[in-house]
C-alpha cells in the first residue's frame, strides 16, 4: 500500500486552474524543495498555503507529481508570502500596487487588518471607503467559502461539488445541509442518496427520520427509473426501501402517503397491482396516452387521390414493386392518425418509408422526419434521399437551467407545422422524449412510427414502442418477409434465427457471419487484436481498422467490458508517440488519433467545417470522431466529425466524450458499422439475453465476427428474458381507449 504524506507549502505557480470543479496543476515552495501538485482546490493562487495529503505518483510525460486528496488551507505568515497571496487578485480591490501598500503599512498583521478590523485600510493610500468595504466584503466571502468547502471535504464530498453547493446557497449552505442533507440529491447533480445518508448519519440524523425515509424513496424509485421502469409496484418499493435503511414496513408507507400530498409520487393501479410512479413519469405515460388517442381520433388531411392509384404511381417512380404486405403497409399508413411499422433487418422497412415519403410528398403534404439520435437520422438521409433530424432537433431543443431539464421550442402550445410526422428508430424513444414528441404533432397530422420490437429497449424509462404495440390502439405492420438480396447475407438470415431463438449458422472466415472459437476472455481479447490489427485488414484490403471495425461488447467492467478494450486497443492502435500531443482528464488520455463519441446530445456545442468553413452547432448522442488534434497549453481536444466538421472541446465539455475503440451494445442503437466484433463470453444473465445479441448482430453492414465459446452464444440465443421494467403506457392506452382523459 502506498503511504500517504501530508506536505505544507506554498503556491508559487498556478499551471492551470478550474474554477467550475477545482482542478489544479499547481506549483509548490515548501521547506524540503519545490513540487507539482496536481488535485481538486476551491482556490488556486499564487501565495495560498496549504497542506495537502496524498501520494507521490508518476506521469508518464509529466514526471513525478503529488496527487493529494485532500486540503486544508492555510494563511500565508510572512510578509513575502502575504503580499503574494493578496497580489494574485482573487480579493476584488487589491492589485500588485495595492498589496505592496498595504504590507508597507501593516506588513504581518495585514490579513487580520483586513478580516477584523478592515476600516483601517483606509489608512493605505488610494483606499476610501468604498474600496476597504468592496475588499473586506471580497475577503469574507473567500473565508466563508473556505470554510463551507472544508467542512464538505471532511464529510466525502468532492471540492467540485461543494463549489456548486456554495455557489447555490452562499454562506448558509452548513447549516442548509446540517438541517436535510438529503436535499443534497435533488438539488446538486452528482450527489446520490448512499453519500447524502453517510453524512446525515454522522451528523446525528435519526435512522428513522422522516427526510430519511422519503429520500429512500424517491432514491428507489430513480434507481429503477434508471434501469428503464416508469414505476415500482407499490409492495416490491417498499420492500426495498426496508432492506436499504433497515426501518418498518409501516414507516415507509407513511412516507410514500406524505410524498403523494407532497406531488413528488403518484399511485396507481396498474393491472391490478398497486403501483407507485415519480411524478413526472406518471405524468409522462399518461399524456403520451391522451396526445396518442388525440392524433387517433382527430380528423385527416384528405388525400387528392385515391390511395390505392398513388401507391401504384409511387411503384413506378420508385421503379420498384411493392410486395402485398409492403402495400398494405403504405396504405394503412395513409388512412391512419397513428400507424407502427415494426421489422427486422432486410424485411422491407426502408422501402416502405421511401414509398410513404413519396406519396405524401406527391399529394403536397409537409413531411417531417426524424430519429432519436444524430447516427440513425444520418442513415435515414442516406437510404431513403429525404433529410431527417434529431427529435430533439425537430422539437427545437434547448438547455433548462440546471442543464438536465428537456426545454423544448415546439410544444401543445406551439406545435409542428407539419402534415406527417415519421420517426425511425423508435425503439429507442423514452417516455420522456415521446411525450415531448407526441404533445407537438397537430390535430390531423399523421404520426408514423417505424423500429424494431425485438431491439434493446431505450436506454431511458418506458418501453413505447412494445406498449403501444401491446395495447392495440393503433394500426400497425410486423413485416416478416426477408427479401432476396437480405437473403444473400448471412448476417440478415442469422439475426432472424437469433430473434426466433434458433442457433446461427456459424460459417467460415469467407463468410459474412462466422465465429472464432476461443475459450477464455484473456485469449477473447488477444483474437479481438488480432482480427483488428492483422487478419481483417489483411483478409479485406478496403477495411480500415479505424474507421470501419467497431467492437461491441455488453458491458463497461471487466476485461472484455468497453473501458478495458478501449484502454487496450489504444495503446495498440494508437500509442503513446512524442510526436503526438494528449490531453489527461481524470482517468482517461485522449490523444491525437484517438477515435472517440460523444455521449450526450449538445445542440450548443459549435463546430467549423474545415472543407468549406461553415460553422454550425450541434453534435450529437452518439457521433464518432477522430481527435485532430491536443493543445496541451490550454487543455483543448479537437475532434472531426464526418471527416471535416472541427468541434473544440474544453474542460467544460470533455465529461461528454469517450473512447470509441469499443463501445456497448446499448449505444451502438441506431447505428450501423461496416464490420462488427463482439465478445461472446460469461456475463450475468440479465445482459446475456437474445434482444441483446440480436441488437449487436444487426448492427453489422458487412461483416460479423463473434468471438467466444459456442455454448455461451447458445445461451444467449436461449435466454429470451430481459431486465424487467416497469411501464405503465400500455395500461393508459387500453383503459383510456373509447374513453376521454
Amino acid at each position: 500500500m502506498v503511504a500517504l504524506e501530508t506536505k505544507t507549502a506554498t503556491i508559487s505557480i498556478v499551471t492551470y486552474h478550474n474554477p467550475e470543479n477545482g482542478y489544479s496543476v499547481v506549483r509548490m515552495s515548501g521547506s524540503d524543495g519545490d513540487f507539482t501538485a496536481v488535485g481538486n482546490l476551491p482556490n488556486a493562487n499564487s501565495g495560498q498555503v496549504y497542506s495537502l495529503t496524498g501520494v507521490w505518483k508518476t506521469h508518464a510525460k509529466y514526471g513525478r507529481q503529488f496527487a493529494f486528496h485532500a486540503y486544508e488551507e492555510k494563511e500565508p505568515s510572512s510578509a513575502q508570502d502575504i503580499e503574494a497571496f493578496l497580489a494574485s487578485g482573487i480579493i476584488r480591490g487589491i492589485g500588485p500596487k495595492t498589496a505592496r501598500l498595504i504590507i508597507e503599512q501593516f506588513g504581518e498583521s495585514a490579513l487580520e487588518i483586513i478580516e477584523k478590523t478592515p476600516q483601517r485600510l483606509a489608512e493605505v493610500e488610494g483606499i476610501g471607503q468604498k474600496k476597504w468595504k468592496t475588499i473586506s466584503a471580497s475577503f469574507q466571502e473567500r473565508k466563508s467559502f473556505s470554510t463551507v468547502a472544508l467542512y464538505f471535504q471532511e464529510h466525502g464530498v468532492a471540492t467540485g461539488v461543494a463549489m456548486r453547493f456554495y455557489n447555490e446557497y452562499g454562506p448558509a449552505a452548513i447549516e442548509m445541509v446540517q438541517e436535510n442533507p438529503y436535499r443534497l440529491i435533488s438539488d446538486l447533480y452528482g450527489i446520490g442518496f448512499k453519500t447524502a445518508d453517510a453524512i446525515a448519519l454522522r451528523l446525528g440524523h435519526a435512522e428513522n427520520s422522516e427526510y430519511r425515509i422519503s429520500s429512500a424513496v424517491l432514491y428507489v424509485l430513480k434507481r429503477y427509473a434508471t434501469d428503464g421502469s416508469t414505476y415500482v409496484p407499490k409492495e416490491e418499493l417498499i420492500e426495498r426501501v426496508v432492506a436499504l435503511i433497515d426501518v418498518m414496513g409501516e414507516e415507509v408507507e407513511d412516507a410514500i402517503f406524505s410524498l403523494v400530498l407532497e406531488g413528488r409520487v403518484d399511485t396507481e393501479t396498474v393491472f391490478g397491482v398497486s403501483s407507485v410512479f415519480l411524478s413526472y413519469l406518471f405524468l409522462a405515460e399518461r399524456e403520451i396516452c391522451a396526445d396518442l388517442l388525440r392524433l387517433r381520433r382527430s380528423e385527416l388531411r384528405l388525400l387528392k387521390s385515391d390511395a390505392t392509384l398513388l401507391i401504384e404511381e409511387t411503384q413506378r417512380r420508385m421503379e420498384k414493386q411493392l410486395s402485398v404486405g409492403q402495400m398494405e403497409a403504405v396504405l394503412s399508413s395513409l388512412k391512419s392518425g397513428v400507424f407502427v411499422l415494426t421489422g427486422g433487418p432486410g424485411t422491407g422497412k426502408t422501402t416502405i418509408m421511401r414509398a410513404m415519403l413519396d406519396v405524401f410528398s406527391g399529394e403536397g403534404l409537409e413531411v417531417t422526419v426524424a430519429a432519436p439520435t444524430g447516427r440513425a437520422a444520418k442513415r435515414i438521409t442516406e437510404t431513403t434521399g429525404y433529410a431527417a433530424q434529431t427529435v430533439h432537433r425537430l422539437l427545437e431543443y434547448s438547455f433548462g437551467e440546471d442543464d438536465e431539464d428537456m426545454v423544448f421550442g415546439r410544444t401543445r402550445e406551439n406545435p409542428l407545422k407539419c402534415d406527417v410526422v415519421i420517426i425511425d428508430e423508435v425503439s429507442m424513444a423514452d417516455a420522456l422524449l415521446m411525450r415531448a414528441l407526441v404533445a407537438a404533432i397537430p390535430d390531423g397530422a399523421r404520426l408514423i412510427l417505424v423500429g424494431d420490437a425485438d431491439q434493446l429497449p431505450p436506454v431511458g424509462p418506458g418501453n413505447v414502442l412494445r406498449d403501444i404495440l401491446e395495447s392495440e390502439v393503433a394500426p400497425s405492420a410486423h413485416l416478416t418477409e426477408i427479401f432476396r438480396q437480405a437473403e444473400q447475407s448471412m448476417i440478415t438470415v442469422n439475426a432472424h434465427r437469433i430473434n426466433c431463438g434458433e442457433m446461427p449458422y456459424l460459417g467460415e472466415a469467407d463468410s459474412d457471419f462466422f465465429l472464432l472459437r476461443v475459450q477464455e476472455e484473456e485469449q477473447i481479447l488477444a483474437s479481438i487484436i488480432r482480427l483488428i490489427t492483422n487478419r481483417i485488414p489483411g483478409h479485406y484490403k478496403e477495411i480500415d481498422p479505424f474507421k470501419d471495425i467497431q467492437v461491441l461488447t455488453p458491458v463497461k467492467k471487466g476485461v472484455l467490458g468497453n473501458r478495458n478494450l478501449n484502454l487496450t486497443l489504444q495503446n495498440i492502435l494508437n500509442p503513446q508517440d512524442m510526436e503526438k500531443a494528449e490531453k489527461q482528464f481524470g482517468d482517461v488520455i485522449f490523444r491525437e488519433g484517438d477515435k472517440v463519441m460523444q455521449m450526450r446530445n449538445n445542440y450548443a456545442l459549435k463546430w467549423v467545417s474545415d472543407d468549406d468553413f461553415s460553422e454550425g452547432e450541434g453534435v450529437f448522442n452518439g457521433d464518432i470522431g477522430f481527435v485532430s488534434k491536443v493543445d496541451e497549453a490550454f487543455g483543448l481536444v479537437t475532434v472531426v466529425y464526418d471527416g471535416s466538421k472541427l468541434v473544440v472541446y474544453d474542460v467544460e465539455t470533455l465529461h461528454e466524450l469517450e473512447h470509441a475503440y469499443a463501445i456497448t451494445v446499448h449505444k451502438s442503437q441506431g447505428s450501423e458499422f461496416p464490420v462488427v466484433l463482439m465478445p461472446i463470453y460469461h456475463i450475468p444473465p440479465m445482459l446475456a439475453t437474445r434482444n441483446l445479441l440480436y441488437t449487436a448482430v444487426t448492427r453489422g453492414k458487412r461483416l460479423v465476427v463473434l468471438a467466444g465459446r459456442s455454448e455461451r452464444l447458445a445461451m444467449m440465443v436461449e435466454n429470451n428474458s430481459s431486465r424487467e421494467r416497469y411501464s405503465a403506457l400500455k395500461h393508459f392506452l387500453r383503459l383510456y381507449e373509447g374513453a376521454s382523459l
